[in-house]
């Protein structure tokens, strides 16, 4: 596999071929749904942050490669473009002080890395998007330099057949053209896996579809884009719209976007990976040798990589994964909502949040699916983005009397959410000392209605009427943050405005 990718030429039976195989994968997994050869409970949830570098000055540094020779860790991978990072957190069992554990281990990982930045004149910045990226930041030229990158921006281009276009209306209106996928990399996010049994895949999936809204609304932090003020959060409409394959004709025929809510609450895994198969074609058509039911007749347990990979390449925000530990393969929802930051208490609490509450409305007699139309989830998903922390959603009513009602997001997440997380976290056995620190950050953003992005927004306005430029502006804004992020108090605490007085530039 590895020297197709290096080789990046596919013909026309290199797509037969995967196509073919993709139908024996899918046919492998339903197998192995039905013959129950999944992994039992083990209660485990990892953790991804992707992370920006960034100079003194605010502006993004194009070094990741540098970066990764001095840190030297497997914990630390590249991302899609030269100024981006990733660190990978080893799965933990969610139970007990879990959250203050992972927190330290977070600290300590993101220190040393800012150190070996720092040693090439950067630093870490977690933060949805950065602020101070300017358009050409975002070329092709300015990918990492890794070849599954490479390709996967070839294929895409070639299949979209012209230029991206983004059009994000927002606070400001930004339209703009890339030739590459190259946009998509300001996008820099937290991903939160839970492992789960098939049985409970379903309902933790839709559980966290229904919750996604409220994960924005609280957590937002990415207003910023090409000096323009957008979406509380950027980052899903930028997403799409970058890796968007469909030209205008065929989005006017309803094909559907790889960068996708969905369009209704599901029974099964075996759901979201087969409408992967009906609804998006092969990006990356590159084969494995295995042949998946012979290894499955043979009592083994086939890798699917043409499944997993295929599944890689459609961006679903809570997407299904397919993983073999030990040799037994288990499922885990990825749930990619989130943007990075803005401190690690942040990113704890946002996480607790999330494991909390999937797991209590997961639980409920009444599922929160079963009385809320997907359609309403996937507004209410667009709304937060735009609105983050003052978004109104519609949820449930309750009561015997049924339907929906509109709702500020943070009296949904104060009264209903935070109540369900608790319940929730008690049930994994998590310790009450870590449930109320990190739920209790949560709860004092809803009171003081602050998240990460309308500090951002406000530290900017209060800049400008100082007297600085746009870019100036957000250049302060961004160094501010950085200082703020490694301070490492929560976001709700943070001073709004700039620390000295500013001279006009």
């Amino acid at each position: 596999m590895g020297e197709k990718v290096v080789a990046g030429r596919f013909d026309l039976s290199d797509r037969q071929r995967y196509r073919e195989k993709l139908r024996q994968c899918l046919t492998g997994l339903e197998r192995l749904l039905e013959e129950k050869r999944f992994d039992r409970p083990k209660n485990l949830m990892g953790l991804e942050i992707e992370l920006n570098l960034a100079g003194a000055d605010g502006m993004p540094k194009m070094l990741n490669m540098q970066v990764l020779e001095r840190i030297a860790s497997r914990d630390f991978q590249t991302e899609l473009a030269m100024f981006n990072l990733e660190v990978n957190i080893a799965p933990h069992r969610l139970q007990e002080r879990v959250f203050d554990g992972l927190a330290e281990e977070l600290r300590t990982s993101l220190a040393y890395a800012d150190r070996k930045a720092g040693e090439l004149d950067a630093g870490i910045v977690m933060i949805g998007i950065l602020p101070t990226l300017d358009r050409d930041d975002l070329v092709s030229s300015n990918l990492s330099a890794v070849d599954r990158y490479t390709l996967l921006n070839d294929q895409i281009v070639a299949a979209r057949g012209e230029e991206f276009t983004l059009d994000i209306d927002g606070v400001e209106r930004l339209t703009c053209t890339s030739g590459s996928i190259a946009p998509e990399a300001a996008c820099t996010s937290v991903q939160l896996h839970l492992q789960v049994t098939p049985g409970r895949f379903a309902d933790v999936w839709n559980a966290a579809q229904a919750v996604a809204a409220a994960q924005v609304a609280v957590g937002a932090n990415s207003p910023f884009l090409f000096g323009r003020e957008l979406w509380r959060e950027s980052r899903p409409p930028l997403f799409q719209q970058s890796t968007d394959t469909r030209p205008p004709e065929l989005q006017a025929q309803g094909v559907r976007p790889r960068t996708w809510f969905g369009e209704r609450w599901i029974s099964s895994a075996y759901d979201l990976f087969e409408e992967n198969l009906r609804f998006f074609p092969a990006l990356l058509p590159i084969c494995d040798d295995e042949d998946p039911l012979a290894v499955l007749n043979a009592g083994g347990t086939p890798s699917l990589a043409e499944l997993v990979l295929h599944n890689g390449t459609v961006y679903r925000w809570n997407r299904p994964v397919y993983g073999i530990a030990d040799g037994v393969p288990h499922l885990r929802v990825e749930n990619r909502v989130l943007p990075a930051g803005p401190t690690v208490t942040d990113v704890v609490a946002n996480a607790a949040f999330y494991y909390g509450v999937v797991r209590a409305l997961a639980e409920e007699t009444r599922p929160v699916w079963t009385r809320l139309p997907f359609e309403a989830a996937a507004a209410n998903f667009d709304e937060a983005c735009r609105h983050g922390i003052d978004a109104r959603l519609r949820w449930p009513r309750r009561g015997r009397y049924g339907g929906t009602t509109e709702v500020d997001a943070v009296s949904l997440v104060r009264d209903e959410l935070l109540p369900l997380a608790e319940v929730g976290l008690d049930a994994w056995g998590v310790e009450p000392a870590d449930r109320d620190f990190y739920l209790g950050v949560i709860e004092e953003r809803c009171r003081r209605r602050t998240n990460g992005a309308s500090w951002q927004a406000a530290t900017f306005h209060r800049a400008l009427e100082s007297g600085l430029s746009r870019e100036a502006a957000l250049a302060a804004t961004t160094r501010r943050y950085r200082e703020l992020m490694h301070r490492g108090d929560p976001v709700h605490t943070w001073p709004v405005g700039l620390p000295e007085p500013v001279t006009v530039r």
